[in-house]
């Protein structure tokens, strides 16, 4: 923990500044990985959901836009502005937090207040493209979390913030959000902690059941055997 906030790195050990080091570089790369852009197809009324993880209190913004394939050009061109989008959004209790009807383009945010994986689905309820490429529609996607998802050249602008002060601010928020992902892993573990703790109580019941019952069919056993054997007088 020292080493991801750059305090006492110097006096470690080669190896261990090594590991610090490579522990750095994967977290930054982790982070960078937060936002990613993607396209898909979907079918005429098709819904097709994504699962992020992602911290409680955390903004989230999604960018999309639609296209329709042209037969003339042999190529995926905008989709017409009459075309709708609807973007729903659940929590980890499946609880619907967002749901909405967009065009064809549009910006969705919504922001998590439990920790957790999230379920985002879009689907287009129009039939206007049915015509078009046997019905199919191709969606380009971007999802931002965190302080990915803020625009600093904006809010420079409208604070009225210098270089400096922007910088500042942006590492501000970058800690805040490594913050919320290590409280997040915590909960995860604990989470994990649980599941295995009652994983291995109820594994150690059933063994004591099996026991049991293994015991109790042998004295069964034994009982019936000298019942048997009495009757037919062989003992």
């Amino acid at each position: 923990m020292a080493a991801q906030r750059g305090v006492r790195v110097v006096g470690l050990c080669p190896g261990a500044r090594l590991g610090r080091v490579v522990r750095a570089l994967l977290l930054l790369l982790w982070f960078a990985a937060r936002g990613g852009a993607l396209y898909f197809h979907i079918g005429e009324t098709e819904k097709k959901c994504f699962i992020e993880e992602i911290p409680d209190e955390t903004m989230v913004i999604g960018n999309y836009r639609t296209q329709l394939y042209d037969k003339q050009r042999e190529e995926y061109q905008p989709a017409t502005p009459g075309l709708g989008m609807f973007v729903e959004v659940k929590d980890p209790e499946d609880k619907v937090i967002l749901a909405r009807q967009y065009g064809s383009e549009g910006r969705f945010t919504f922001t998590s207040h439990t920790p957790g994986e999230h379920q985002i689905c879009l689907h287009s309820n129009s039939t206007k493209f049915s015509l078009f490429a046997g019905g199919m529609l191709r969606v380009h996607l971007d999802i931002q979390v965190g302080e990915h998802a803020n625009d600093y050249a904006e809010i420079a602008a409208k604070d009225k913030l210098s270089e400096l002060q922007l910088r500042v601010r942006q590492l501000v928020e970058q800690v805040e959000q490594i913050q919320k992902e290590q409280n997040y892993q915590r909960w995860r573990e604990e989470r994990f902690r649980q599941t295995s703790e009652s994983t291995n109580q109820r594994v150690l019941w059933w063994s004591i059941l099996q026991t049991l019952i293994l015991v109790a069919i042998g004295v069964w056993q034994m009982r019936h055997l000298k019942s048997f054997f009495e009757a037919k007088k062989l003992v």
